[in-house]
């Protein structure tokens, strides 16, 4: 990889660390086609590995916020979902991995622009997990989902119960994922690479999280997503 893909990798996540700092969602929508479009073979273990840190963090910064019933539920499905979206990844060839994650990346951004409000139960939480589950470990992209199960609840509750889901998926993921086969260690050390980038990210959204137009930022993120996604599918 060159040298400026890996700036251009750089900035992409310490501008997607910031927006799921602030907002609780977007870091893959952000990076996945960026990575996608720079080497479809980073997708999923870099995007899972460079989320691990960031989702940690997150996590512990709004610890109090966290809705644990929720995250109960949806790490349950997740998990049991997560043997479907290595199956799913076996079944389609590197060269067209890119264009599955552009795929997905649209549809989720629509369907998160398209829902209507709703109060979240069990068989939100339960949905939201498997299909987590699946898509995350396939692509890399999994937020949608979950973003969409707490979308109108306030949001240091959405940070934080989304930023726990994400961190026990991705870590069952990357584990399924070296056991199979289907990770390897370069692409781990592409992440690491990144990790400034990371906490720099990471490290603004601590100083405008609290007042930031969630709504706004969410809708700004979505529309990325729709445009990048487009992009990955078609090639360009």
């Amino acid at each position: 990889m060159s040298g400026d893909t890996l700036a251009l990798l750089a900035v992409t996540v310490a501008v997607a660390a910031f927006v799921q700092g602030s907002s609780g969602l977007g870091y893959a929508l952000i990076v996945a086609p960026v990575a996608g479009l720079a080497d479809p073979g980073l997708l999923p273990v870099f995007l899972l590995a460079s989320m691990i840190p960031l989702n940690l963090y997150v996590a512990w910064r709004e610890r109090s916020s966290i809705d644990l019933r929720g995250a109960g539920w949806i790490t349950g499905a997740r998990l049991a979902a997560t043997p479907a979206g290595l199956v799913l990844l076996a079944a389609v060839p590197e060269h067209d991995l890119g264009l599955l994650v552009g795929v997905a990346t649209v549809l989720a951004a629509l369907v998160s622009l398209a829902a209507p409000a709703f109060a979240p139960g069990r068989a939100a939480y339960v949905g939201a997990g498997l299909v987590t589950g699946i898509t995350e470990t396939a692509t890399g992209v999994g937020g949608p989902p979950l973003a969409l199960v707490y979308q109108h609840r306030p949001p240091p509750e959405l940070r934080a119960t989304v930023a726990v889901c994400f961190l026990l998926g991705e870590a069952a993921s990357l584990v399924l994922l070296f056991c199979t086969g289907r990770a390897h260690l370069d692409h781990v050390g592409t992440a690491l690479w990144m990790l400034p980038a990371l906490a720099a990210g990471a490290a603004l959204s601590r100083l405008v999280h609290h007042r930031l137009d969630a709504r706004r930022l969410r809708l700004g993120v979505l529309v990325f997503a729709l445009v990048s996604g487009l992009v990955l599918m078609l090639g360009i």
